[in-house]
Parts: structure tokens; C-alpha cells; sequence
């Protein structure tokens, strides 16, 4: 990873909540931004912003979430999403995250990312396909 990346950065996503992020079990008057679109969205932003700090090759995975969805932000609705390094531990990186509508908090969390060359993770994975095979 670059010496750019320290605890405290932020980056701050701006959406709006559209069909495909919304629940469809109770109905049309209900749909809602899901809980596991809520932890989608905030794990693309942490990868985002780790993107632009770590060496060409590299990438993350996410290893750990913990989210509570706090209120209802209906289809339609604009939504920023703010996640911060929260703590850096060799390849491991931490994350805060909050989400608000424009009337209040709707999900706060964590979120952990494990860094790592593109390459080892294809090496690991196709071993693994090779075991799951036999």
C-alpha cells in the first residue's frame, strides 16, 4: 500500500435509491433501500477509496461487516454514503461507515478489506476450484 493511505481519509458517495436497490417483498408502497444493498454500497466506496492507494496489481477483498440499519429511506430518495479509515493493520484495513437521507441516519457500521496482489488471490482461487473438483 502507498504511504497515502492513513487512518482518518474519508470519501463521500453521493446516490439515489433506485428500484434496484430497494426490497420488493412488501410491495410497491413499501420498497425500501435493502440492508444488503446498504452493505453493497458501502463496500464498493471503501474499495473505491482504497483503490487510489494501493500499487497497480493490487485490489482488496472485504472480510468483515457489521451494519445497523437504523431507519427507512424510501425508493427515490438521496442517500450519502461516508466511510472513513478507521485503523490500518498491515494488509488490513478497517473502515467506519455512515449512511444518511436528507432526514437522518439510515445505517452505521464497519467494514474490513484485506489488501492484496490480484495475482495471488487467482493463484489461491484456482487451487481452490482444483480441490472443490476432486
Amino acid at each position: 500500500m502507498k504511504t497515502t493511505l492513513h487512518e482518518g481519509l474519508c470519501l463521500t458517495r453521493h446516490l439515489s435509491v433506485d428500484a434496484a436497490r430497494t426490497i420488493t417483498f412488501l410491495g410497491d408502497s413499501l420498497r425500501v433501500y435493502a440492508t444488503y444493498q446498504i452493505i453493497s454500497d458501502i463496500e464498493y466506496a471503501c474499495r473505491d477509496l482504497l483503490l487510489a492507494h494501493v500499487d497497480s496489481g493490487w485490489d482488496s477483498v472485504g472480510t468483515a461487516v457489521g451494519l445497523s440499519h437504523v431507519a427507512a429511506t424510501p425508493l427515490g430518495a438521496r442517500v450519502n454514503i461516508t466511510v472513513r479509515v478507521a485503523e490500518i493493520e498491515g494488509s488490513r484495513v478497517r473502515f467506519e461507515a455512515e449512511v444518511r437521507d436528507t432526514a437522518e441516519v439510515v445505517a452505521r457500521g464497519t467494514h474490513e478489506r484485506f489488501c492484496l496482489p490480484v495475482a495471488s488471490l487467482d493463484k489461491r482461487l484456482k487451487a481452490k476450484v482444483a480441490r472443490l473438483a476432486s
